[in-house]
C-alpha cells in the first residue's frame, strides 16, 4: 500500500521495494507462529504488567497503558478502533498528517513523531510512552533503541495478517474484550454487504482486481496475500485468474503496455504519488485501457489509496465495505 518515497504497505521505501515486498509476503505466512496467532493472550501477569508474545519474543507491558506511541498506519488504526488515542504516531511521507479516513476528533492532539520509516526517537522519548506498537518488517533495526524507551510490541509484518496483528495489538493495549466486539461487528457488516450486492453466488461470479499506480514503480495488481484481498474474500467476491500469478501471493506488477492483462468484471484503482510519474496518466489514456471490459462497462472505480492500501485495520475495512456496497450493489 513513496520515499525514495515511502511506499506504505508494500510498503517500504521504493529503493528497498523488491526486498521488502518479498519479505512481506514471506513473513505473512510465518506471522501465525511469530506473533501468537491463537489469541495473543497474556502468557503471564503480575502486578501491574502482563506478558505478551511478540515477533521479538515475550514482552512485559503495562496492564493498562496510558501513553501509547504507534509507528505505522496499521497500529494507528488498531488503537483508534479500540478507543485508544495514542500520544504519538508517525506519518506516511507521501502525505501530511494522519490518514483522512480516521475521525478527526480521534486523532486530534496526537504528536507527529516523524516519517514512518525514519521515526524521530528523541521525539518519541520526549512523550514518555509506556508502550510502543510497530512491526518487525518496519523497525527491527531500531528495536533495541525503541525498547530502551518503552516496552515495544512488534508483529512480524503488516498487511495480509492484519486480523492476527489486531488481536496482538488488543492484547498489548488491554482491550481484548473490545476487540471481540469489533470483530463480530465487522463480520456482520461483511455479510450485509454480500447480501446487498446480490448474495454469495453472485459475489463469487463477480471477478475483481485491485490496481495501484505507484510513483516510480510498475503498476501493482494485488494478489490474495494482501490486506485488500482479505476484505474482498470476506464479502465473497471472486478474483480474476491473473491475481493467482502474484509473486508470493502478494502482487503482480504490470507495465502500461500490458495493462489489458488486468481486465476483469470490476477494477478498483488507487494512486500513490504523482499520477504522471506513477504511469497512471499514460495508462488510462491508452487504447489498451479504453478497450478493457471493465472500462467499457463503467466498472472501474477510483478509490483513496490511504484507505484501501495504507489503512490496514478494522476502521479502514469497515469504510471499504461501505464503498464495495455502494459500487457493487445493482442499480434499480
Amino acid at each position: 500500500m513513496p520515499t525514495a518515497r515511502t511506499h506504505p504497505h508494500t510498503h517500504a521505501p521504493l529503493r528497498r521495494r523488491a526486498l521488502l515486498t518479498g519479505a512481506l509476503a514471506l513473513t505473512g505466512a510465518l506471522t501465525l507462529t511469530a506473533c501468537g496467532s491463537s489469541d495473543p493472550a497474556d502468557s503471564g501477569a503480575s502486578g501491574t504488567t502482563r506478558t505478551v508474545k511478540t515477533a521479538m519474543g515475550d514482552v512485559k507491558v503495562p496492564k493498562a497503558p496510558r501513553r501509547v506511541v504507534v509507528l505505522d498506519t496499521a497500529e494507528l488504526d488498531s488503537a483508534i478502533t479500540l478507543g485508544v488515542r495514542p500520544v504519538g504516531a508517525t506519518h506516511v511521507e507521501a502525505g501530511s498528517g494522519f490518514p483522512d479516513y480516521l475521525p478527526k476528533d480521534k486523532v486530534s492532539g496526537i504528536k507527529d513523531v516523524g516519517e514512518m520509516m525514519n521515526p524521530n526517537l528523541e521525539a518519541i522519548a520526549a512523550l514518555k510512552p509506556d508502550l510502543i506498537l510497530t512491526s518487525k518488517i518496519r523497525h527491527a533495526a531500531k528495536y533495541d533503541q525503541l525498547k530502551a524507551i518503552a516496552p515495544t510490541v512488534m508483529t512480524e509484518t503488516t498487511g495480509y495478517p492484519w486480523k492476527e496483528n489486531f488481536r496482538l495489538h488488543a492484547g498489548a493495549l488491554g482491550k481484548r474484550a473490545e476487540a471481540k466486539k469489533v470483530i463480530t461487528r465487522y463480520r456482520a457488516h461483511a455479510e450485509r454487504v454480500t447480501k446487498a450486492i446480490g448474495g454469495r453466488a453472485k459475489a463469487e461470479r463477480t471477478e475483481v482486481n485491485v490496481l495501484r499506480f505507484i510513483e516510480g514503480a510498475d503498476i501493482r495488481l494485488y494478489g490474495d496475500q494482501s490486506y485488500i484481498a482479505t476484505i474482498l474474500k470476506d464479502v465473497g467476491l471472486g478474483r480474476a485468474p491473473i491475481a493467482a500469478k502474484a509473486k508470493d501471493g502478494f502482487s503482480y506488477d504490470l507495465s502500461p503496455e500490458k495493462i489489458d492483462l488486468a481486465d476483469t468484471d470490476v477494477i478498483f484503482r488507487s494512486t500513490y504519488g504523482d499520477p504522471k510519474k506513477s504511469k497512471e496518466t499514460q495508462t488510462t489514456r491508452s487504447g489498451l485501457w479504453k478497450n478493457m471490459r471493465a472500462v467499457k462497462t463503467g466498472n472501474v472505480h477510483t478509490v483513496e489509496d490511504e484507505l484501501w492500501i495504507q489503512g490496514i485495520g478494522y476502521t479502514a475495512a469497515d469504510k471499504i465495505l461501505d464503498e464495495l456496497r455502494r459500487d457493487l450493489t445493482p442499480k434499480r
